[in-house]
């Protein structure tokens, strides 16, 4: 092999160092730092990846009961001309359905029992171009509200607060009661309970009502849609398309992309992310950094070495690097290792949890309690190539200071005591 010999002795050393019986216990050292490295990139791998694998369920969940963009009037009045505000903004490439809407918050009741609800009033047939729950519904629950007859769709865990089911009726109490003689009346209507939807969020399904749009109109005096509901092809170009509507259409409208109107759950996901990434981290640090007792005690062991590679005409700098590539490849080794492990764990999870489950005859996500009962995982590149820079990068700090310290070893002190 024509390798410069520094890195032929370099990879000498590495598989010396696990071969000979003299040095076993730089060995088991030099093993535990790889050992380390590699569980550490591992952790943060498939933690990340799990992490991953939530943030994409429960917003998969949350955009199939929402839109991905809403287009309301700048002041909070209704939309002058729907259709056409609708038209421009489908000439943007990326919106793929849009909708009219009506909401408004409101209370509905029951007997006794009293919920706050956001009503929606939607158009069904057009619904089911801007969100998921209502595509599944519309030749069902959804073609049972027609305007006039006052039918409601309830979402699932408000239906059961209230305790009714199809065919149940219950009150809307409307906000901005009625001027009477008698006073300020709230306005009332009862509707008839047409059917129920779960989005699988129990944010929306526990807070979410719909009625057809021409009857949220007369139930809340407007003279028409509150807004536009607009779906995109790609949902994470939300806040790029979001920005580019908002020049289009105008002053007089206001855009809301998903990650704005839901800015509190997606700034703590975030936030959280980046925390996980910092202290796992630091495991994968302190393991890197194994390596620099590793490569001390080698240099000590190999002063007689590299007084003789001196001697030869090596130079200081040859020296550094011989001892640079030792620790360089256990932190290459390590790094790999972790990469493969967590990646063939974070592949595998939906197989090994239940494994683990059954073997420990236990639930980790019982379904009575979270929202997701399995383990979702997304490995993404984003995360993993970061993760490997880092690892590698770090493992080839620890080795400057050894190396350094082996570029300074005098030939003659050496070899004085050999």
């Amino acid at each position: 092999m024509n390798w410069p010999y520094e890195l032929q002795i370099g990879w000498r050393y590495t598989r010396a160092g696990r071969a000979g019986r003299r040095n076993g216990f730089i060995s088991f050292i030099s093993g535990v730092s790889m050992l380390g490295i590699g569980l550490g990139v591992a952790a943060l791998i498939i933690v990340l990846s799990v992490m991953n694998g939530f943030q994409k369920e429960v917003r998969d969940r949350m955009l199939s009961a929402i839109a991905h963009i809403e287009v309301v009037d700048a002041y909070g009045a209704a939309l002058p001309d729907w259709q056409a505000t609708a038209a421009k903004a489908r000439e943007n490439p990326q919106v793929i359905g849009a909708a009219p809407f009506i909401a408004m918050q409101a209370l509905i009741a029951r007997g006794e029992d009293m919920r706050g609800a956001v009503v929606r009033g939607i158009s069904p047939n057009d619904e089911a171009t801007v969100t998921e729950v209502a595509a599944k519904l519309k030749d069902t629950t959804l073609a049972k509200l027609v305007p006039g007859q006052w039918g409601i769709v309830l979402g699932v865990e408000l239906a059961r607060s209230l305790g009714v089911r199809e065919g149940d009726n219950v009150t809307i109490v409307a906000p901005g009661g009625q001027v009477t003689p008698a006073g300020v009346v709230p306005r009332l209507k009862q509707v008839t309970v047409v059917g129920t939807f779960d989005s699988g969020h129990y944010e929306y399904d526990s807070t979410l009502a719909m009625i057809h749009i021409e009857d949220a109109a007369k139930l809340f005096r407007l003279e028409g849609p509150s807004g536009v509901q607009l779906r995109l092809k790609n949902l994470h170009d939300a806040r790029d398309v979001g920005a580019q509507l908002s020049q289009v259409l105008g002053p007089e409208v206001s855009v809301r992309d998903w990650t704005r109107t839901n800015r509190n759950w997606f700034s703590a996901v975030q936030l959280e992310k980046r925390l996980m990434f910092i202290i796992l981290t630091l495991i994968v640090a302190v393991a890197a950094f194994n390596l620099v007792s590793t490569l001390v005690m080698t240099v000590t062991d190999k002063r007689a070495d590299i007084a003789i590679l001196r001697t030869l005409g090596a130079t200081p700098r040859s020296i550094m690097g011989i001892f640079m590539v030792q620790g360089a490849l256990s932190g290459v080794i390590g790094t790999l290792a972790g990469v493969v492990l967590g990646l063939l764990v974070s592949f595998n999870i939906g197989t090994l949890v239940p494994a683990l489950e059954r073997l420990l005859n236990t639930s980790f996500l019982p379904g009575s309690i979270y929202l997701i009962s399995r383990m979702p995982s997304d490995p993404q590149w984003g995360d993993i190539l970061p993760i490997t820079l880092i690892s590698l990068v770090l493992a080839f700090l620890a080795t400057l200071y050894p190396s350094w310290r082996a570029s300074r070893v005098q030939p003659a002190e050496a070899l004085r005591y050999e």
